[in-house]
C-alpha cells in the first residue's frame, strides 16, 4: 500500500511559443520537471509531514514516478492574468483523519484571491466530513501563483502543486 509520508508544495511559471514547452518550463521553475508526475485526487494523507520544497526534492530521484495534486493554467491571449492554486485543510486529529487538498485555476484573478479560494475549497471539503465524524480543522493554507501573459502571443503556463514523497 502506498501512503505518502511527506508532502511539499511548489509553484512555477513558464513562457514559450509552444504550449507544451511552456508547461515544461513551468515544471522546471517549480523544480519537478525531472519526475514522471501522476495526478491524484485531493486527499492529504493522515500523519503525512509537510516539508520544505528543498527537503522534499532531496528525497526524489530523476525519472521517479511521483504522485501529486496539481493546479495549472495556460493562455496565449495577450495581457491576461492567469492563476493556479492548491489549498490545504488538515484536521486537529491528523494521525487518524485525512485532510483535503484542493486545486483551483482561474483567469483575471489575483494570486492572493486564487489562493484564498483554493484554501476555502479545501476547508469546505474537510468541514463536510468533520460535521459527520466530529472534530476540528487545525490548519489551512495555500500555495498560489499568478502571471500576466505577454503581449506577443507566447504561451504562459502556471502550476501550483502538492507533491507526495512515498
Amino acid at each position: 500500500m502506498v501512503v505518502p509520508a511527506k508532502v511539499f508544495f511548489t509553484k512555477g511559471r513558464g513562457v514559450h511559443k509552444d504550449q507544451l514547452v511552456s508547461f515544461e518550463m513551468a515544471l522546471r521553475n517549480a523544480g519537478i520537471a525531472p519526475f514522471n508526475l501522476v495526478y491524484v485526487s485531493s486527499i492529504m494523507p493522515p500523519d503525512a509531514d509537510i516539508v520544505s520544497r528543498e527537503e522534499g526534492l532531496a528525497c526524489l530521484r530523476p525519472g521517479e514516478i511521483v504522485y501529486c495534486v496539481m493546479a495549472k493554467n495556460a493562455s496565449n491571449e495577450p495581457d491576461q492574468t492567469i492563476a493556479a492554486a492548491i489549498g490545504l485543510a488538515v484536521p486537529k486529529i491528523h494521525d487518524r483523519q485525512h485532510g483535503y487538498l484542493s486545486e483551483y485555476h482561474c483567469f483575471g484573478v489575483s494570486e492572493e484571491a486564487c489562493g484564498e479560494y483554493a484554501e476555502e475549497l479545501a476547508r469546505t471539503m474537510l468541514a463536510t466530513i468533520l460535521e459527520k465524524e466530529g472534530g476540528d480543522i487545525v490548519k489551512t493554507s495555500n500555495i498560489s501563483i499568478a502571471a500576466e501573459t505577454d503581449t506577443n502571443g507566447s504561451w504562459t503556463t502556471v502550476v501550483a502543486t502538492a507533491v507526495f514523497v512515498c
